[in-house]
């Protein structure tokens, strides 16, 4: 364990203060957020539920840095990572985070290695160091057999686990995860969960994700809602 890893033994990986976010300007401006905060700590699975158009994909994007607010603050670690020069988010972003899609976001034509690898190649990682990285991911996720396989050549619950392979191969400590499982059906979308739970537990992450499915809200470890721009902490 490093020293900085020493360092954050019992504060919070991820703090979000007030944060607020307005879309457009004048008479037509929209406010999504209205102050929403919440503490996340490290090495927990954590669910943030609301309605379609609460704001779930507006705070996971603020949250991993792709979105700045309005106003607010975020605390990644050490750092409140909005006023952050864009080259340091963005390095961020490569190396620290994971990000998760619904839609999977593979590229058709790679293999599941392929696919693994070429996040490797986006998060600056060394080239000597892809193969370990990318087949220990996949092997993390059960598709170390399926390695060579194309996408179309898998189920809808083995693309979003090279998903989540590629997302978890350069170690980052935060996986960011939004609706992961709303393109699958209810047995694929248990297995997408047991591989989380297996990371938080066995791999150290901590793991966000967006969702209104009221079985993944009992494996959680903690349920935030987001109602009316604000965030409540259910359990």
């Amino acid at each position: 364990m490093t020293t900085a890893e020493r360092s954050l033994i019992g504060s919070p990986l991820v703090k979000a203060d007030g944060i607020t976010k307005v879309f457009g300007h004048g008479a037509g401006s929209v406010q999504v957020l209205k102050g929403a905060s919440l503490t996340i700590q490290p090495q927990s699975l954590v669910a943030i539920r609301g309605r379609s158009g609460s704001g779930k994909t507006t705070l996971i994007n603020i949250l991993g840095a792709l979105d700045r607010p309005t106003e607010g603050k975020v605390h990644f670690k050490d750092s409140e990572i909005g006023g952050l020069t864009e080259y340091k988010r963005n390095k961020i972003r490569r190396t620290d985070i994971g990000l998760i899609f619904q839609s999977f976001a593979l590229v058709p034509m790679m293999t599941a290695y392929e696919n693994v690898e070429f996040g490797l190649r986006i998060a600056g990682i060394p080239a000597a160091c892809h193969r370990e990285y990318a087949e220990r991911a996949l092997e993390l996720v059960g598709l170390k057999q399926r390695m060579k396989h194309r996408p179309f050549e898998m189920s809808g619950g083995e693309q979003q686990r090279v998903a989540i392979a590629r997302a978890i191969a350069h170690k980052p400590s935060l996986i960011l995860s939004d609706e992961p499982t709303a393109e699958l059906d209810s047995k694929m979308g248990l297995q997408v969960m047991k591989v989380f739970t297996d990371l938080v537990k066995y791999e150290g992450l901590t793991i966000i994700l967006t969702t209104h499915d009221a079985a993944i809200m009992e494996i959680v470890d903690h349920v935030y809602a987001l109602e009316d721009g604000r965030i409540a902490e259910e359990r």
